[in-house]
């Protein structure tokens, strides 16, 4: 597993009562989200999904590389439009308020993810009450030929799901738009979000067929397609920690359909594909143990902290650093060989583990520290914080003065 040296060089440098610690390497961050931006071609924009990641200084980070950000409640629109003031932001999400709705008109939201016939009745309504214009998407559930969804890590679409308009509305919808029903709401394409974890040959795929299916859509109203936002869903392989999606095969995917499409933006918004990278979780190890023939190591935190592998049902890629000092005068604990070892947390439950069956090149011993990477994004904004009670983790963000904050503090 790779760290950088700037977070070999700061998890080295923390006590155990700065333990555990979320570490954000934003240079390398910057790196990564330049390096995507430059793959795309210049008629794609690049919105970063918020939910992945929504520390202040990771959108602070991406926000020259990124032309806005996707919000999927109020909270996050609040929080993001404070944190990068001025960006573009879309507004999705299957489930908005008609407080949100209205707050988002409020603060001028770029574009609206429609998601049902009555959502679309609600923001129409609320927009010609303040006497404002709001640009829409319409988000489809649609279904996608070839099976390239199969393969997903998770689906939100092509199958029965709470999420966007199913296509057999399509007409009825559109029409709307088009007839003097909402004239406070200004149609410029099509959302649709389908799938996670694909590759860069299924994610073009999709988005061919999204392509073409909206442009038939809104040709049938005699509306111009002007935008066309295909999600996310960039693979991000935890078994493999080195391997990347290939953004320059998919920027040049893109580039050829946007040819096919000229008069079309299309827009694309990932989440962990863009931070996962970035950030590590860093502990050390509380004491080993060795029962009915196989090795544990306790670990200060846990799932409560990094629920990303209990989430997902993986294990947590992990590389440990040896520390030789051991301060007390009794043996220190150590697992029997050089491995398998199964990492788990604090938490009185079996199903606080972060990895299974580790391979290690040497015992682990207690004091030892271990780095959980690929923690930049799905890590602690989807943790049980509250569960036990425990300590919450530090937030390091690097390269930076070693300072130590709440998650939430601002």
């Amino acid at each position: 597993m790779t760290t950088t040296p700037a977070v070999r060089e700061h998890a080295r440098s923390l006590g155990p009562e700065g333990l555990p610690a979320y570490l954000y390497d934003l240079a390398a961050l910057r790196d990564h989200a330049a390096a995507v931006r430059a793959a795309l071609p210049r008629r794609v924009e690049l919105y970063y999904a918020a939910k992945a990641n929504p520390e202040p200084e990771i959108l602070a980070a991406l926000s020259p590389c990124v032309d806005g950000y996707e919000v999927a409640s109020g909270g996050e629109l609040a929080h993001v439009a404070r944190a990068v003031p001025g960006r573009p932001l879309a507004f999705g999400g299957p489930g908005k308020t008609p407080g949100e709705l209205a707050g988002a008109l409020a603060l001028g939201v770029d574009r609206f993810h429609v998601e049902s016939a009555h959502e679309l009745a609600v923001l129409a309504d609320l927009a010609a009450r303040v006497g404002v214009r709001a640009r829409i998407l319409l988000r489809f559930n649609l279904a996608v030929p070839g099976g390239h969804l199969d393969g997903s890590a998770l689906a939100m679409g092509g199958r029965p799901a709470p999420f966007g308009i199913d296509p057999a509305d399509a007409d009825t919808v559109l029409r709307s738009l088009t007839d003097g029903t909402h004239p406070h709401l200004e149609p410029l394409g099509v959302h649709a979000h389908l799938a996670s974890g694909l590759d860069a040959p299924g994610l073009l795929a999709v988005a061919a067929s999204v392509t073409a299916w909206s442009a038939g859509l809104f040709a049938r109203h005699g509306l111009p397609l002007r935008e066309v936002n295909t999600g996310g869903g960039m693979a991000v392989d935890y078994t493999r920690p080195g391997q990347r999606f290939d953004w320059t095969a998919y920027g040049e995917g893109l580039a050829a359909l946007a040819d096919r499409h000229p008069e079309t933006v299309l827009r694309i918004e990932p989440g962990r594909a863009l931070t996962a990278y970035c950030g590590w979780y860093a502990t050390d190890v509380l004491d080993t143990k060795h029962s009915h023939g196989e090795d544990f190591a306790v670990l200060r935190g846990g799932t409560h902290h990094l629920r990303t592998p209990a989430t997902k049902g993986h294990d947590q890629p992990c590389a440990v650093l040896p520390v030789d000092a051991w301060p007390h005068p009794w043996p220190r604990p150590a697992t029997t060989g050089a491995g398998p070892v199964t990492l788990v947390g604090q938490l009185c439950t079996p199903k606080d583990v972060l990895a299974r069956a580790v391979a290690l090149p040497a015992p682990l011993r207690a004091g030892d520290r271990v780095l959980f990477a690929l923690a930049g994004a799905y890590a602690w904004n989807i943790s049980h914080h509250d569960f036990l009670m425990h300590p919450r983790p530090g937030f390091h963000f690097l390269p930076g003065p070693p300072a130590t904050r709440e998650p939430h503090d601002g």
